[in-house]
């Protein structure tokens, strides 16, 4: 749109100066030559009469006489005249011109002839000069075009990335966008209509959310009771060891039930909805802060390199976990310095958080199901990497095994448009950590 709208307009002045300068610096040019020839007409014809009239009455001509009319001054070209008298006396002003010239010569009635000549690239340079600043007016023009489109395509353009921002937000469950009014009229009744759309799904969402955690809330309850019971079953069975081993096949079903229904809960929390756009060096310096005793009490370092600009639309609370979930990881697995590095990824703005050591690496056999559940190597839960993944995918973007050997691991995010003021259309939300609520991985 942006694009569009600025090359449309500078299409237009173009176009404008174009047809408007050129006809302009033509007649410019002409009118100037013309005005040039008609003075020295005027001028030879006024020669010509205070020749005639000296002759008349008998007065000498001399070069004093004939400077008066030479010019050079006040504007006029200077010019060089040779006046012929009827008695054949050659008399001349001026310096002689070297070149092309222009003269209009008459004769007298005396039999006098007069010659008035100018250099013809004196008035071509006139001419000229005419031209270079009708060129020059048209680059104004034309810059002050340029400065009008970039400040219309800004103006048009700005609140349709607001818009796009804030639709961006609410299909990714952030339901109360922020944006201000641009006062395009068009523009604001789709903002509008937004809002108007974002609080009935913010009704929808809240009601589904809702009842997933009443559901999972209330088979908890007898899932425990039945957990105790089967547990009570098979303390009062005794020696019967079919009854013993149905009770605690029983017993591993209800608990696999449990931990659906944890899932469930977690995913009901935890699915996107707070997607904004995150300084990233605040998320990372706050993993910094509750990393570093514990890497220093292990004889390693924890190095962040990051820049302060770097903005991504993410979930603060989501990101802080995945980023503890990969840190927790190399510190557990890895060995040597564990390095937290971003760096713009592809020419769409999105940006990748790399997280490395210098450790052993992820085995090839683990490698291709590293991020599936329950796949460990036999120091965690294998849920770990797995939620991470998950929560990467809820903010639109992804988590990669970049590198086995050393293990690098990336997170792939979008970044803010530069066009878009993070701080203006997406809230800024406070980091917020997920130390006690990590899961185990590997």
């Amino acid at each position: 749109m942006r694009r569009r709208v600025l090359l449309a307009t500078v299409s237009a002045v173009a176009v404008a100066v174009i047809l408007l300068g050129l006809p302009l610096a033509i007649l410019g040019a002409n009118l100037v030559r013309d005005n040039e020839i008609r003075d020295l007409q005027a001028r030879t014809s006024e020669l010509g009469r205070s020749v005639e009239g000296r002759l008349t009455r008998g007065e000498a001509i001399d070069e004093a006489f004939l400077d008066r009319y030479v010019g050079g001054e006040n504007g006029r070209i200077a010019a060089y005249i040779q006046v012929v008298s009827p008695d054949g006396t050659n008399l001349s002003a001026g310096n002689p011109i070297a070149g092309k010239v222009v003269e209009r010569p008459i004769l007298t009635q005396s039999n006098a002839t007069i010659q008035v000549a100018v250099s013809y690239w004196d008035i071509y340079l006139r001419s000229a000069q005419v031209v270079m600043l009708v060129i020059a007016a048209a680059v104004v023009a034309f810059g002050a075009g340029i400065v009008t489109a970039v400040w219309q395509a800004n103006r048009l353009s700005a609140p349709l990335v607001y818009l796009a921002a804030s639709a961006e937000q609410l299909g990714s469950g952030q339901v109360r966008p922020r944006i201000e009014p641009s006062g395009v009229e068009e523009i604001d009744l789709v903002a509008a209509e937004l809002a108007r759309s974002s609080d009935r799904m913010a009704g929808r969402l809240a009601a589904e959310r809702q009842f997933a955690s009443d559901a999972s809330h209330q088979l908890r309850t007898p899932l425990t009771a039945l957990s105790m019971r089967l547990e009570e079953i098979s303390l009062a069975a005794g020696d019967n060891e079919e009854v013993q081993e149905e009770a605690r096949i029983s017993l591993e079903q209800v608990e696999r039930l449990v931990q659906v229904v944890d899932d469930l809960l977690t995913r009901s929390r935890t699915s996107g909805g707070t997607t904004e756009a995150v300084h990233l060096i605040e998320v990372v310096q706050q993993q910094e802060e509750e990393w570093a005793p514990t890497f220093l009490k292990h004889n390693r370092k924890l190095v962040i390199d990051v820049s302060p600009d770097a903005h991504v639309l993410a979930t603060p609370g989501a990101l802080a976990q995945v980023l503890a979930t990969l840190i927790e990881n190399s510190l557990k697995h890895g060995a040597g310095t564990t390095t937290v590095h971003s760096k713009p990824s592809g020419p769409s703005g999105a940006m990748a958080i790399q997280v490395s050591d210098e450790g052993p690496g992820v085995p090839d056999d683990l490698a291709p199901r590293i991020f599936e559940r329950e796949v460990t190597s036999g120091r965690g839960t294998g849920l770990g990497l797995a939620l991470a993944r998950d929560l990467v995918a809820a903010d639109g973007g992804r988590l990669e095994l970049s590198q086995r050997r050393p293990p690098v691991f990336s997170v792939f995010l979008a970044g803010v448009p530069r066009t878009m003021d993070p701080e203006l259309v997406l809230p800024r939300g406070a980091p917020i950590s997920s130390r006690s609520k990590r899961r185990r991985s590997w």
